[in-house]
């Protein structure tokens, strides 16, 4: 039976000695400067951090990077923390989910990246609420009972409406970590409504192009990019093959090379299959006449 997380001590902890790997966002600076005027001003930082150590003690950071990078630029040697162990990555991520939407300032985009993520942990950490529809995460069913179970949850958690929760966390499910990127040096923020658009396109490569324009600011809006992607008059059906070939081609494309060599291991197999089959029009085609 696995461990519970257990709280083993508040003490102060050197600064230099906390590893901050792998966050969900970088820091704004907004937030740190707000936060070392808070200190100034109070003469105390209100919160400590939240740290989980792992074997051979090393310390890793799980909620407080603003707070943290605050106490380095002010020159600080320690931090006061809370030191956790036996915490499990899925704990951890959840932790810092939760202090970031309780605590922080977040722009629409975050709030969409953080409750996707959060929706992920929740179902991996309830199983008894998932119905197991293969692939759910990816194409979330507002119906589904892990979704249901999330939703409201959630929504009683932060104070949002369920069709705030599903159509913010919709978005974050349609975007990748390069989309977030990109979305994030944008000139112009990206907006809930923008957001919500995005959760409706299917079309991977929509998508790529609406990110693009967005990031890019040649676009103000999903809607202007939409506008270019779509004529008026355009009424000829789209080619399902054809459009998931594009989809598959732009991802392929902007993958890293790791990520390319990855994927050809992960689907070795099947794609031996695939070459060597002489009837490959039929394969994955279901039905009878």
């Amino acid at each position: 039976m696995a461990k519970s997380p257990t709280l083993m001590t508040v003490d102060r902890v050197a600064v230099a000695e906390v590893t901050t790997a792998d966050r969900l966002r970088p820091v704004s600076e907004a937030g740190v400067e707000s936060l070392i005027a808070s200190i100034g001003e109070v003469g105390v930082m209100k919160d400590a951090i939240h740290v989980r150590q792992k074997k051979g003690g090393t310390l890793h950071l799980i909620a407080g990077a603003h707070r943290l990078e605050a106490a380095k630029r002010l020159g600080w040697n320690e931090i006061e923390a809370k030191v956790w162990t036996d915490v499990t990555d899925d704990w951890a991520l959840l932790m810092e989910i939760d202090d970031n939407l309780a605590g922080a300032e977040m722009n629409a985009l975050d709030t969409a990246v953080f409750l996707a993520r959060r929706k992920e942990i929740y179902e991996r950490l309830h199983p008894e609420t998932k119905r197991g529809v293969a692939g759910a995460a990816a194409r979330w069913d507002a119906t589904e009972p892990s979704s249901v179970a999330f939703v409201t949850a959630t929504a009683e958690k932060f104070g949002l409406s369920d069709r705030q929760v599903r159509k913010i966390v919709a978005a974050g499910l349609r975007l990748d970590p390069k989309d977030v990127s990109d979305l994030r040096s944008a000139p112009r923020a990206v907006t809930l409504k923008d957001l919500t658009e995005i959760g409706k396109i299917n079309d991977p490569v929509e998508r790529y192009r609406i990110v693009e324009g967005l990031a890019s600011g040649k676009a103000k809006s999903v809607r202007d990019v939409l506008r270019t992607l779509r004529p008026a008059n355009e009424t000829e059906p789209k080619d399902p093959v054809e459009t998931s070939l594009k989809g598959l081609s732009e991802a392929w494309s902007r993958a890293p090379l790791a990520a390319r060599r990855r994927f050809l291991e992960a689907h070795e197999e099947e794609l031996r299959k695939l070459l060597a089959n002489d009837d490959i029009e039929t394969l994955g085609a279901g039905g009878g006449e």
